[in-house]
């Protein structure tokens, strides 16, 4: 069975939501293998392990771990050259498309970007893509060199399957020119207590109906364990953090559970959040082009909706 490369989604060691998901997905292909970057591998082990890791090659340098994604790809593509894989599953979130990316170069391989899904076929490797903002579905493959995939989070339910995940060092020294971005400063993201948008299985988002006034979607969305996300025109009113921006230019989301308070649904909104599993909306506008999208709809002004919707969840679970 051939192996399948995946690259490890963590910080420090605490492995992400999508890192299970994607060796979920190797498992379909073949045998899966992580490949971890960074500190804390002995953390992650026990992770890694549950989910069907056969081995985990690991490099923990400061050529790596102190400079942006070059040195990542560098390492990929040696190991790629070596092993020779059936594949390579990576996390579409920015830095693992822009590693994908100088990896299908560096490789000489085809690049699949946003993949929802990957199935082994009789002719190879296929992925299910989401493409132009989510408005169409396709299946696509890699004709040439080993499959690079970027994989969408929240595209596999995780499935746990026991794996020996035997860590192999690995010393790989860096280019030069694999050094030339430097990591100058870091600081951990003030944690909010709910989950981050791009792994999150449910967000409720707020756009302009809010007011500017974010209590009714913050306390829905702790009501369900959920994330907060906002549309651009609440993000550029000064009203919610750009890091929470969902749309075109903002973050791309595909959770199960997506709800749209106050949102009227324009197509820059809509480019980041239509892919959702089941979509809800709740604005006041009976026309507002986000009930075009929905799967439910609640016409309705969302100071009274959220909170009658909060107790109700509270109650529910109480």
């Amino acid at each position: 069975m051939a192996d399948v490369f995946v690259l490890v989604d963590h910080a420090n060691g605490a492995v992400r939501k999508t890192t299970a998901e994607l060796l979920t997905m190797a498992a379909r292909l073949g045998n899966p293998v992580a490949i971890f970057v960074g500190s804390g591998v002995e953390q992650a082990q026990p992770i890694l392990a549950r989910f069907g890791a056969s081995r985990v090659f690991a490099m923990d340098n400061a050529d790596v771990a102190g400079h942006l994604v070059a040195p990542q790809a560098e390492l990929l593509a040696a190991l790629v050259k070596k092993f020779s894989p059936a594949a390579v599953l990576i996390p579409a979130n920015p830095a693992g498309k822009e590693i994908a990316a100088r990896l299908a170069v560096k490789t000489d391989s085809g690049l699949i970007t946003d993949a929802v899904d990957v199935q082994a076929t009789g002719e190879g490797i296929e992925a299910t893509q989401s493409v132009f903002a989510g408005s169409y579905t396709i299946t696509g493959k890699v004709t040439k060199g080993t499959p690079i995939i970027a994989v969408k989070p929240n595209s596999a339910a995780p499935e746990e399957k026991a794996g020996a995940a035997q860590v192999v060092p690995v010393n790989l020294t860096i280019s030069e020119a694999g050094k030339g971005a430097k990591i100058s400063e870091s600081k951990p993201r003030v944690s909010t207590g709910r989950p981050e948008l791009n792994e999150a299985a449910i967000i409720i988002s707020g756009g302009r109906g809010t007011s500017g006034n974010f209590g009714p979607v913050e306390s829905f969305a702790d009501s369900l364990g959920a994330a907060v996300g906002a549309s651009r025109a609440a993000v550029d009113a000064g009203w919610y953090p750009h890091t929470a921006q969902i749309g075109q230019t903002g973050k791309q989301v595909s959770p199960q559970l997506y709800v749209a308070a106050g949102i009227s649904g324009a197509i820059q909104h809509r480019a980041g959040m239509q892919t959702s599993k089941t979509i809800v909306a709740v604005n006041k506008d009976p026309e507002a082009p986000i009930f075009e999208l929905v799967d439910f709809g609640v016409v309705g002004d969302l100071f009274q909706v959220l909170p009658q919707a909060t107790d109700a969840v509270n109650a529910a679970k109480g």
